[in-house]
C-alpha cells in the first residue's frame, strides 16, 4: 500500500490478483506504518496447521535447568554491577547434586581482568553474596526446590577468544540439566 498513490485503487489491484491466481485472503497492508499486520498474522494463523506438541505441556522450556541456573546468575551479575562489570562474564555450572530435599549448585564465574574480579566480589563478599542470593532465590522459583548455591569467581584473559572455553560453556553440551 506504501507505493500506491491513490489508495482508492486497491480494489483494482486486488481484481488483478485474483485473475492470476485465487490466494486464500487479499490483505493490504503498509510496512511504513504497519496497518494490516493484524489482519494478515490472524489469516495466516488461521491456515496454520496444528501439529503435535514438540515438548510436554509442562516444559516452559528446551534448554537444561543448569544453562539456566548459569544464565540466572548471570543477569543478576549484570543487574548488580550494572556498567562496572561487561558483558565479559561467563557462568559455568561445575556441580550440580540433586536430592530429595535440595540441590546443591557450584558455579564459576570467569572474567577477563583481575578488576573485574574484584568489582564482583565487592567489599567483604557483599555484592557477590548479593548475586548469589537473588540468583539462588530465582533458581528455587524454576526447579521448585531448596536450593544451596556456592559460587566462586575466577580471571580467564580472552575467554571470549577461545574456543575450546566457549566450547565448553555450550549449553548443548551439558547433559541430565
Amino acid at each position: 500500500m506504501d507505493r500506491l498513490r491513490d489508495k482508492s485503487k486497491v480494489l483494482v489491484l486486488i481484481d488483478r490478483y485474483r485473475a492470476l491466481h485465487d490466494f486464500a485472503a487479499y490483505v493490504p497492508i503498509s510496512a511504513l506504518k504497519g496497518d494490516g499486520l493484524d489482519v494478515l498474522r490472524a489469516e495466516i494463523l488461521a491456515r496454520l496447521p496444528e501439529g503435535p506438541p514438540l515438548y510436554p505441556e509442562d516444559h516452559l522450556t528446551d534448554q537444561p535447568e543448569r544453562f539456566l541456573a548459569a544464565e540466572l546468575v548471570r543477569e543478576k551479575i549484570l543487574h548488580v554491577t550494572r556498567q562496572e562489570v561487561p558483558h565479559a562474564v561467563a557462568v559455568m555450572i561445575d556441580q550440580w547434586e540433586d536430592t530429595p530435599k535440595l540441590v546443591r549448585i557450584a558455579a564459576t564465574i570467569y572474567v577477563e581482568r583481575a578488576g573485574q574480579k574484584a568489582i564482583l566480589i565487592g567489599a567483604g563478599g557483599a555484592l557477590l553474596k548479593k548475586v548469589g542470593t537473588l540468583a539462588r532465590a530465582e533458581i528455587e522459583d524454576l526447579i521448585r526446590k531448596k536450593v544451596f548455591l556456592q559460587t566462586f569467581v575466577k580471571v580467564r584473559p580472552n575467554w571470549r577468544q577461545d574456543p575450546e572455553f566457549l566450547a565448553a560453556i555450550d549449553w548443548r553440551k551439558l547433559v541430565g540439566g
